[in-house]
């Protein structure tokens, strides 16, 4: 299935497992007690790639190819794109993954396809078709009935969903046959354009919010305009901070090795773009680092809401603003962002 804008990473449908072009462990012999390994010993680094996927690849293996390529300890990722999907992935490295949730909850971007004519079970192409039509829409019919799709809308997500159901996901459910009703929940949608045109066909440019998905934009917009359609192509453009410009292939980091790929990492704290700053002194930062609060002074100190402070210019902690206080609920561990050691 080809994912959509939901950036929850259960929200997000997990593919068939003959689809998943996941790496299956090595099933060599155990390296004897005593003997030195092969592989290079694993390394501390700290800061986000943003991976451009291609087509064809998971999201899992996206994040063991990036782990790989920076021979570091820990890594995750940002919003799942499945494999028929491309576009932006940002991964998290090190303390990174500590900020996952702050560009989770950032806006997205889209580039998708609309193929007219057929609705499938999925809402995309690797459904089956459950309606037919020959009825085309042409651009003017398109661009007319996008307003009623944008701001904040009721949106039924896609029945092959991973929202649970009594405690089951929807796509479980759907697998089995078993009919999969779904509750319409409000999502804000702030922009959506008509790029290219065919009869057969049509490209749309979206923005939208958490938890979107551009599934059921397509089927949607296929039943008002009374031709049906599902999304046949879907590239992400953007996510939360993060857009193209700032992106690197899987091809150019295996070529640049552990060594070379420095500059394609981005300093921990570029998740928290949105977010209001704070500069501590030493001994504030070692309370917050406790886990303890600090007073805010100074009439820049943010009154209420996220905020995460430095000291030195290294990012020490992200918590809320309360009654002039900043109490951390995340506490970083770093000799200086987006460096390796």
């Amino acid at each position: 299935m080809i994912n959509d804008p939901t950036i929850e990473r259960s929200d997000v449908a997990a593919p068939p497992p003959h689809q998943t072009g996941e790496e299956r462990p090595s099933q060599g012999r155990r390296q004897p007690r005593g003997q030195a390994s092969d592989r290079p010993k694993r390394r501390d680094v700290n800061g986000w790639v943003i991976l451009d996927k291609g087509v064809g690849m998971t999201s899992t293996h996206a994040v063991a190819v990036v782990k790989r390529a920076f021979n570091a300890k820990k890594a995750g990722h940002a919003g799942t794109l499945d494999p028929l999907a491309s576009g932006i992935l940002p991964i998290a490295l090190g303390e990174a993954t500590k900020t996952v949730p702050f560009v989770m909850d950032g806006r997205k971007a889209y580039i998708f396809t609309v193929t007219w004519g057929i609705e499938t079970d999925t809402d995309d192409a690797e459904g089956r078709p459950v309606a037919t039509s020959e009825s085309r829409p042409d651009r003017a019919l398109v661009e007319a009935a996008l307003p009623a799709f944008v701001g904040a809308i009721e949106q039924v997500p896609p029945r092959y969903s991973a929202i649970k159901i009594a405690g089951e996901r929807a796509y479980d459910l759907a697998r089995d046959g078993e009919i999969v009703e779904l509750v319409a929940r409000s999502v804000q949608i702030d922009h959506l354009s008509v790029v290219e045109h065919t009869p057969d066909r049509t490209v749309i440019s979206a923005e939208c919010g958490k938890g979107t998905y551009v599934r059921a934009i397509a089927r949607d917009l296929g039943r008002v305009l009374g031709c049906y359609g599902h999304v046949s192509a879907l590239r992400r453009t953007r996510v939360g901070p993060f857009a193209e410009a700032d992106s690197c292939s899987v091809a150019t980091l295996e070529e640049g090795g552990p060594d070379g790929n420095a500059p394609h990492l981005h300093p921990v704290e570029t998740a928290l773009d949105a977010v209001p700053s704070v500069t501590v002194s030493r001994d504030m930062a070692l309370r917050l680092m406790r886990g303890q609060p600090v007073l805010l002074r100074g009439q820049d100190a943010p009154m209420e809401g996220k905020a995460f402070a430095t000291c030195g210019g290294i990012l020490v902690a992200v918590g809320d603003v309360e009654r002039g206080e900043l109490v951390p609920h995340r506490v970083f561990h770093l000799g200086g962002t987006a460096r390796t050691s």
